[in-house]
């Protein structure tokens, strides 16, 4: 309807763009790319939905494309710079995502715009949480606050101070969120749940945790932009440590199953991961042989010293 009524503005095109690809309707999307990559052809959200849809099918030609479009303008470099360090991350490639991201806030650095430098930054430690190097997580947190302490990278930052184990940090963090966007829907019913869960895991109450969720179940299967899925990712996590393997892959299976919102998250990557544990702790040894072997195909070029994988290996090995 946006469209019919604005057909001259990218718009309506960009968000139905999205809406196709979150629905997993890939010709769709593409062909809504097509219609209006011609009249404008420098719309970075464009070329990002681009990107995706190449990701998911597997087509490395078109994803280096938007790559090379976007090479030499600062601020949309770093921000492709962003997707494509999550699909380093997304095949285990830590190290290579670490650079990408560190080129990202050069990028935004040399466009003298902190925030954007402070968001790659901050992103850049919560995906370092996930991967189990905490210590690296938290200072790269505290390296992105003390240049901004905007909406996003505050909710990131706290999100990788809530999975990294800095409880205090996280906690300051959530309570200045919840006093400066009382009336932001996202932050009060999407992420501040989220880091308000990833705290009470680190306490080991993973009922409180789960209990936590409960708001963010309307608006868990939205694209926020980045961090997709987290408040599925995270009670499935809490369903693991409270011992509930049916329900923990209940939640696992809604991230594996929507690929188009996953997209080249590395939750995507990891929910394989904590599929397995879920199937291990169900009894269902052959679907966990599967699901680890998934994961390792997908990490066949991972770096080897990642936390996660080393135990993902050893967990698979006493499935044998």
């Amino acid at each position: 309807h946006a469209i019919q009524l604005a057909p001259e503005l990218v718009t309506g095109y960009a968000i139905l763009m999205e809406a196709y690809l979150s629905l997993d309707r890939m010709d769709e999307a593409k062909a809504i790319y097509e219609q209006r990559i011609a009249k404008t052809p420098d719309v970075e959200f464009l070329r990002e939905m681009r990107y995706y849809v190449a990701f998911l099918q597997n087509d490395e030609a078109v994803m280096q494309q938007q790559m090379d479009w976007a090479r030499g303008k600062t601020l949309e470099e770093s921000q492709m710079l962003c997707a494509e360090s999550d699909t380093a991350a997304y095949h285990g490639q830590l190290g290579k995502a670490r650079s990408l991201s560190q080129t990202a806030e050069r990028r935004a650095q040399t466009a003298e715009n902190a925030e954007q430098e402070a968001l790659q930054m901050a992103l850049a430690a919560a995906r370092e949480a996930e991967f189990g190097n905490n210590e690296l997580a938290r200072q790269l947190a505290k390296n992105a606050l003390a240049l901004s302490h905007e909406r996003d990278e505050s909710i990131a930052a706290g999100l990788a101070l809530g999975r990294a184990g800095d409880v205090a940090g996280a906690q300051k963090i959530a309570d200045q969120l919840k006093q400066k966007f009382p009336l932001d829907t996202i932050v009060q019913e999407y992420w501040l749940p989220t880091i308000r869960a990833s705290i009470a895991l680190q306490r080991n109450n993973s009922q409180q945790a789960i209990n936590e969720l409960e708001t963010a179940l309307p608006y868990e299967l939205g694209n926020e932009g980045y961090g997709v899925l987290y408040p599925v990712y995270i009670r499935g996590l809490a369903y693991l440590k409270a011992k509930q393997g049916t329900q923990a892959a209940a939640e696992l299976n809604k991230v594996l199953s929507h690929r188009g919102i996953a997209r080249n998250s590395p939750l995507a990557a990891l929910a394989q991961l904590q599929m397995a544990r879920a199937q291990v702790m169900n009894g269902e040894a052959m679907p966990a042989r599967k699901s680890y072997q998934d994961l390792f195909a997908n990490w066949k070029n991972a770096d080897p010293d990642i936390p996660v994988l080393v135990e993902a290996r050893a967990e698979y090995a006493k499935l044998q």
